[in-house]
C-alpha cells in the first residue's frame, strides 16, 4: 500500500546502502593499512645491520633504517586515519539507519490506519446491507 511516506522511506532506505558500501569501503581501507603497518615492521626487523665493514655499508644501513621508520610513521598515521574514517562512517550509518527505521515506522502506522478505515467503511457497508435486507423482507 502506499502511503505519503513511502518516497521517504525508499530514499532513507537508499542513503542507508549508500552509508553501508561507505563503512565496506572503510573497512577495507582499515584493512590495507593494517596490512602495510604489519609489512613495514616485517621489513625493518629483517635489515640487518653490518658488523664490519666499510663506513659507506653503515652510512647506507642508517638511511635504510631512517626510511623504514619513515615508512611505519607514516602507515600509523595512515592506519590512524582509516580508523578514523570508519568510526565516522559507522555514525553516519547508525544515524542513517534510526532515519530509516523511523520512517518505515511512520509508514507502517499510516498502512495500519488506512486499514481500519477500511474496515470501518466495509463494517458501515455491510450493516447497510443488512438493514436494506432487513427492511425488504418486512415490508413483503
Amino acid at each position: 500500500m502506499k502511503t505519503r511516506f513511502s518516497p521517504l522511506v525508499k530514499l532513507k532506505k537508499t542513503t542507508m546502502e549508500k552509508s553501508e558500501r561507505v563503512v565496506q569501503k572503510a573497512n577495507a581501507d582499515l584493512n590495507n593499512a593494517s596490512t602495510a603497518l604489519e609489512k613495514s615492521y616485517q621489513s625493518i626487523n629483517e635489515i640487518s645491520s653490518p658488523q664490519n665493514g666499510s663506513m659507506k655499508d653503515f652510512i647506507a644501513n642508517r638511511s635504510l633504517l631512517s626510511s623504514g621508520r619513515g615508512m611505519i610513521e607514516h602507515n600509523k598515521e595512515w592506519f590512524g586515519f582509516a580508523q578514523n574514517q570508519l568510526n565516522q562512517a559507522k555514525e553516519k550509518l547508525k544515524l542513517d539507519m534510526m532515519e530509516h527505521e523511523k520512517f518505515k515506522y511512520l509508514e507502517l502506522q499510516e498502512v495500519q490506519k488506512e486499514i481500519k478505515k477500511m474496515k470501518l467503511k466495509e463494517a458501515k457497508d455491510l450493516d447497510e446491507v443488512a438493514l436494506m435486507t432487513y427492511s425488504h423482507k418486512e415490508k413483503k
